[in-house]
């Protein structure tokens, strides 16, 4: 995807005259910046946010590095399903991008496109292959896409704004899974946070030297895979313990800890809405 844009390719793309869109820029309708040589340029994610508030449809998504036909497809979760399961399966990268993006684009939060559609998606890739109906290769291959499609919807949300809440965080070592502490990273974003992914499988004494280096507002841990509860549980506590203790710490996954330590500092979230639900009030506290 283009990250600046002259003018005259965002009008294309829109379908509009290149006058109507400076005019626009000119009325603060959609944001531009100056290049040292004085010229306008707009940031992707600026059309994309006017395209979804103003529900404008793109007529040449290709001149933006969209993929050819976005805009054109299913506008609603539901009708979303059986395109991104059918994409996902035959490895068809651009076309389950698309339909993502179109949800995007047609006002879907990316809560629930995350919880409504790439989750139970997922599940049923992975019942799919425990069935036979897939191999395990098309399954990884699926995740890979989907890991690749969610730093896509990254980089188009508005960068931060100065002075932003600072968020981070990963899963322990062990849990390779990425997807969920991406979703994690792409719904603090969407709410404004200064977040940053570290990725997954971290052992948790280089997750204590993060925070404490960083000393973010917020550290997530997601949990996909747990081994050993008992150490999972005892991990939690020194993590608590070793790190500042103005920082909140929410926990999230499909395998949260049976015995949590006892903290005010701690949020366990069964879900991504409950995690907008911790952060709303801690912006507001």
């Amino acid at each position: 995807m283009k990250e600046l844009l002259s003018p005259k390719q965002v009008a294309t793309s829109i379908g509009v005259s290149e006058s109507s869109l400076k005019r626009w820029c000119d009325q603060g309708v959609i944001s531009t910046e100056r290049t040292p040589g004085g010229h306008r340029r707009i940031r992707l994610g600026e059309v994309l946010r006017f395209l979804r508030e103003q529900q404008h449809p793109l007529t040449q998504p290709e001149v933006l590095g969209l993929p050819v036909g976005t805009g054109t497809g299913p506008r609603s979760i539901e009708k979303a399903r059986e395109p991104l399961l059918s994409f996902l399966s035959e490895g068809k990268p651009e076309q389950a991008r698309r339909v993502l993006i179109d949800l995007f684009l047609a006002g879907n939060t990316l809560v629930r496109i995350c919880e409504e559609l790439i989750t139970p998606v997922l599940y049923e890739v992975g019942d799919n292959w425990q069935c036979g109906r897939l191999e395990i290769y098309q399954e990884h291959r699926a995740c890979e896409i989907l890991n690749r499609v969610l730093y896509d919807l990254r980089a188009i949300l508005p960068p931060p704004e100065p002075g932003s809440l600072r968020a981070m965080g990963g899963t322990p070592v062990g849990d390779n899974y990425r997807l969920a502490t991406l979703m994690v990273e792409l719904v603090l974003v969407d709410a404004g946070w200064n977040a940053t992914s570290l990725g997954s499988s971290l052992p948790f004494e280089t997750l204590i030297s993060a925070a404490n280096k960083h000393q973010p507002e917020l550290f997530w841990l997601s949990y996909s895979n747990v081994d050993d509860a008992a150490q999972q549980t005892t991990e939690l506590a020194e993590f608590l313990a070793a790190t500042p203790a103005s920082m909140q710490v929410v926990i999230g996954g499909q395998q949260l800890p049976r015995e949590l330590p006892a903290s005010p500092r701690l949020h366990p979230c069964q879900s991504l809405r409950e995690l907008r639900q911790v952060i709303s009030q801690l912006r507001s506290s």
